[in-house]
């Protein structure tokens, strides 16, 4: 054997030995693991991951109090039943009546701008809320049990899905709350049926053969009348269009009282039902009321 052929087999052996070792040690994997079809989605969503407070300087000066108003609700906003992470919500009816304690989060940066499950804009410096079966929008009072704090916010969004959760917040709530430096707070949540219509709101359907209200004489008044006031408002319109439901509902008189106030700056519209001599039939009216709906009518005295 010549000296160039022992150097082919050399070669030929260390060729083999090479191409075993490649084949019994793989190359290494990236240590990025690879986005899900969901991750990917929420990730071009949101522009960031994790949600936090804001980054920008914080004024609470700016934060509006919420008015409850009755506003008009969409189908898409209250879709029911729907179905979230497998699980299926009902819509509630109505949120009449409704009161609950647990524990409240809040979210913040991460969803700020974007979309509410009512096709709002969540807005984390404003006092806003998610529901998983409230009407929206709608209004709860929240009460943070561990410092007796109280606001009103909107509820405008689902959520929080989460078993231990019953109400996610605002940044904003959280803040006013002060509970926006923890994740989340025991608290109760109280429902709130407003009276006043907002404007844009959908007026009431109205009864061809019943005028407006307006139109209606209040009745005469004796000492120790009982009255049911189910509303107050500033907008003439808004307490006919009360009135012309509660027509529909009871043969007792539905008129307007208008008064002024702030000092003759203003008159609000009372919208009343009476006199009502019998405590029985008043409870019952009273019933008929908040069942449709209307408020959360209170008995006065002329």
């Amino acid at each position: 054997m010549t000296l160039n052929t022992v150097q082919r087999s050399a070669f030929s052996a260390l060729a083999l030995l090479l191409l075993a070792a490649c084949a019994s040690n793989p190359a290494p994997q990236s240590s990025t693991p690879t986005m899900s079809a969901s991750d990917a989605y929420q990730a071009s969503r949101y522009g960031i991951q994790q949600d936090r407070g804001p980054t920008a300087p914080f004024d609470p000066s700016q934060v509006r109090e919420v008015e409850t108003v009755i506003e008009p609700r969409t189908l898409a906003g209250n879709r029911s039943p729907y179905t979230v992470n497998g699980r299926t919500y009902q819509v509630m009816p109505s949120e009449q009546g409704y009161r609950e304690r647990g524990f409240a989060s809040w979210y913040g940066e991460k969803f700020h701008g974007h979309d509410t499950s009512n096709g709002e804009v969540y807005d984390m410096f404003q006092l806003s809320a998610a529901h998983k079966s409230m009407p929206i929008p709608g209004f709860l009072r929240v009460t943070n049990l561990e410092n007796n704090k109280s606001i009103v916010v909107r509820v405008n969004d689902r959520g929080p899905f989460h078993n231990d959760r019953i109400i996610d917040l605002s940044y904003a709530a959280a803040y006013m709350l002060d509970f926006h430096n923890k994740g989340t707070a025991m608290v109760e949540v109280e429902a709130i049926m407003p009276t006043i219509v907002s404007r844009g709101a959908p007026a009431p359907a109205r009864s061809a053969a019943a005028p407006i209200a307006a139109t209606v004489p209040a009745p005469a008044i004796s000492r120790g009348d009982q009255y049911l006031q189910v509303g107050a408002f500033a907008d003439l319109r808004a307490a006919e269009q009360l009135s012309a439901r509660l027509r529909n509902m009871t043969s007792r008189p539905v008129f307007i009282r208008s008064v002024e106030t702030n000092g003759a700056q203003q008159i609000m519209h009372r919208v009343r039902v009476g006199p009502i001599p019998d405590a029985e039939e008043l409870a019952r009216i009273t019933d008929s009321v908040v069942a449709a709906d209307l408020g959360s009518p209170y008995t006065v005295s002329e």
